[in-house]
């Protein structure tokens, strides 16, 4: 029996959502005995009669008329894997308590049964169907059906019938109501919460250059924290004093004019400070200790014979900008420059700079109004490196959403602030789901001609704890991973490219027993 949250499997997420939930199956040992545990890659669906008995101990634990188990706690919702071997392909059975205040008054059962991809849309589950199955089952005064759908907005794509795989995805989820046919396009009167989940490093991105950026600012902190570095490739094929001494002759002639094109990318400042230029030109170049030595050396003998004479931002705080301070009153500290002390220098100049380019981006496109604790790096120089990341994984997705998606400026300040809370509090995460509400119309152009990823519809009645549902799923993909489904179509429904995608059928049923009270009225 394994404890885990029922959004992680997908089939389960529809009706235990974040809560707690045990999940049982199969596990068979190397010595063939047979135990009720999860072990990865031995796992096997009970069989149906088994399956039947496991629901039957949990309905018998949380019925407090069973004088045996008076007082028993309420369990979590079980959910045990099955085999399909029976008529209905029955792929999973499940069982929750039903509580009225802080009793067990019953339990709801569930059956989820499951078909394999079809392309003949004449051979699905009608919408007629459904609520007839619902009428059979629970003889309902009124219903209610509810639709809902998933679009894959951003991701994967397909060029030339090859999939190009990528970590980043932007999918949109649509509930509404009063459903009148299977696959119905979703309203523009309905809910959509956009979810977003954005990897570093995506060439297609617009901050591509600044990760690259970013790497070598990490790649110079954990040569700090570990002792060991690996360098990157340098970009320059010229040695990285030759480069700094082209600087310096350039810092001569211009003194106080800066380099606007130091590199092509979404980021860009046309106010770089001299030391903000050094960073550039040095994590181009340098592939050692000795080059950063060699470059500092450099530097710091020419301010303190006064050979050079740099203009510097007001608000640089790296130990370099201190000291070009202080040559403007020909007064310089000496700077041991061994061991690790130029490799601490250069990435201060690193996260000084990128710290500046982000929130300049972020300030100037008003995405940003006040300086947030996730900013403010008055902290280690480690943690501010890890502050960055964070600052940069925000802004690969509020470009991902502005350059591909066309969000508008509202929705943009919005996902900002989320981003930032949500950093606040917890670690830099990439495989977090991000979520966002937003208006249909926003979106309709790219959707309304494509093919859902799922397409649901409920059927429900009853109230609060006792309301029941029965529910159809058609997926481009299994809902199930223990089970392996027979199908001679090949699934081409990555963006929608083909034109007459397959779907998987997803059945839930659910069934409501209650307890019979036992009460005699003795005291």
């Amino acid at each position: 029996i394994l404890k885990m949250n029922g959004d992680r499997v997908p089939v389960l997420n529809l009706y235990c959502g974040n809560q707690p939930v045990f999940i049982c199956e199969k596990l068979v040992s190397s010595v063939n005995a047979v135990t009720y545990y999860i072990y990865s890659g031995c796992l096997q669906a009970l069989v149906l009669l088994c399956n039947m008995q496991l629901l039957s101990w949990y309905t018998l634990s949380q019925n407090a008329n069973v004088s045996a188990v008076d007082n028993n706690p309420v369990l979590h919702p079980l959910w045990v894997r099955c085999d399909m071997s029976d008529p209905s392909g029955t792929t999973w059975f499940g069982a929750e308590t039903v509580c009225m205040g802080n009793k067990v008054s019953g339990v709801k059962l569930y059956s989820v049964t499951c078909k394999g991809s079809t392309v003949d849309k004449k051979s699905l589950v009608t919408l007629g169907d459904l609520k007839q199955e619902h009428k059979k089952r629970h003889h309902p005064s009124s219903m209610a059906i509810k639709g809902s759908a998933r679009f894959n907005l951003f991701g994967s794509t397909v060029v030339e019938n090859t999939t190009i795989e990528s970590q980043s995805s932007v999918t949109v989820d649509f509930k509404w109501s009063h459903v009148e046919s299977i696959l119905e396009t979703p309203p523009l009167s309905s809910t959509a919460t956009l979810n977003i989940k954005v990897a570093s490093g995506d060439m297609r991105s617009p901050m591509f250059e600044m990760y690259r950026e970013l790497e070598f600012l990490q790649t110079l902190a954990d040569g700090l924290r570990t002792g060991e570095t690996e360098w990157m490739e340098p970009l320059e094929s010229t040695s990285a004093v030759t480069v700094l001494l082209h600087l310096f002759l350039k810092t001569t002639k211009m003194k106080s004019e800066t380099e606007t094109q130091i590199f092509n990318s979404l980021m860009e400042r046309g106010d770089l400070d001299f030391v903000e230029q050094l960073w550039v030109r040095m994590r181009k170049s340098v592939t050692s200790y000795q080059d950063i030595g060699d470059c500092l050396k450099l530097v710091t003998e020419a301010l303190r014979y006064g050979d050079i004479k740099p203009w510097i931002h007001r608000d640089s705080s790296s130990s370099l900008s201190k000291l070009i301070l202080q040559s403007y009153h020909q007064q310089i500290d000496h700077v041991s420059l061994t061991g690790v002390t130029p490799v601490h220098m250069l990435l201060e100049m690193g996260v000084d700079k990128m710290r500046k380019d982000y929130i300049n981006y972020l300030i100037g496109n008003l995405l940003l109004i006040t300086l947030n604790l996730c900013i403010t790096l008055q902290v280690d120089l480690q943690e501010q490196v890890i502050r960055l990341r964070k600052l940069h994984h925000l802004l690969e997705i509020i470009l991902t959403c502005s350059t591909f998606l066309g969000l508008p400026y509202d929705r943009l300040f919005l996902l900002t602030q989320s981003c930032l809370q949500h950093y606040k509090t917890y670690p830099y995460d990439e495989e977090h789901d991000f979520k966002l509400q937003i208006k249909p119309a926003l979106i309709s152009h790219f959707y309304q001609k494509e093919h859902p990823a799922v397409w649901g519809v409920e059927v429900s009645s009853g109230h609060g704890p006792r309301e029941v549902r029965t529910s159809l799923q058609l997926s481009d993909r299994p809902l199930v991973d223990h089970v392996i489904f027979e199908t001679d179509y090949q699934n081409e429904t990555v963006n929608g490219d083909s034109e007459d995608p397959a779907f998987f059928s997803t059945m839930v049923y659910c069934s409501l027993v209650s307890f019979v009270s036992m009460y005699t009225g003795q005291n």
